[in-house]
């Protein structure tokens, strides 16, 4: 159960904080002084520019609504997840993805993100799309939200806790003769559920502004008089 259950590390009353917050907030810290630096390093703020532009235009080719406002969201998601997956190969350090908790609050992100693009185009006429065609859909469109996010969720922790699983029970059968081809597959396993989480957001967020967009659009005219 350690692996489902990170460790407290400092208990402030009733709230414990537990060895994800530390990690999370650690590397929260290392990428925003990355960032900080690298901005103002003239080079690297190019080569930055051109990656952002590359990225925006691949994630822009995904989807058929104009998605660049949640390109930073999507790159941000990238460096964090990939981190957070890769600082598990560290020695003592193991990686905060493993944690229900931590997967839940991205997805929750994620969840959020083409609402919150939904409402600042329609208010609150943006949640008309949960009673259509009829209203008798609500419960079925809530379940439905709700239940993507909860999978959204459960996808990236399952998949991190299955590879340290799988990777202890090959350490403990084969001894510390595989520890290279081990390694690389943990690389290859976070770098993949780094991007299918990001291109998910992009996804549920493109969804949400269609939305958005169809409640905006003007009704079309009546049949025989002039468009």
């Amino acid at each position: 159960m350690e692996t489902l259950t990170p460790p407290v590390l400092v208990q402030l009353g009733p709230l414990g904080l537990t060895e994800t917050v530390f990690v999370s907030a650690a590397l929260t810290g290392v990428l925003l002084v990355l960032g900080l630096v690298g901005a103002r390093v003239a080079r690297a703020r190019e080569v930055a520019e051109v990656i952002y532009e590359f990225v925006e235009s691949m994630l822009q080719d995904m989807v058929t609504v104009d998605v660049a406002p949640v390109v930073p969201l999507v790159l941000t998601q990238w460096l964090f997840i990939l981190s957070a997956n890769l600082v598990g190969l560290l020695p003592v350090v193991s990686s905060p993805t493993r944690d229900l908790s931590l997967t839940a609050a991205l997805a929750v992100v994620a969840f959020g993100a083409g609402h919150v693009y939904g409402f600042q185009a329609q208010g609150w006429r943006y949640l008309k799309h949960y009673i259509e065609p009829n209203p008798i859909m609500l419960p079925f469109n809530v379940i439905g939200e709700a239940s993507r996010t909860v999978a959204l969720a459960l996808r990236l922790f399952g998949n991190m806790v299955s590879g340290e699983i799988v990777a202890a029970i090959v350490v403990s059968l084969a001894g510390l003769l595989l520890p290279v081809p081990l390694m690389l597959l943990d690389v290859l396993t976070s770098v993949v559920q780094a991007y299918i989480f990001g291109v998910l957001t992009l996804v549920f967020t493109a969804s949400a502004m269609q939305v958005a967009g169809r409640a905006a659009a003007p009704p079309p005219p009546p049949d025989g008089a002039p468009s």
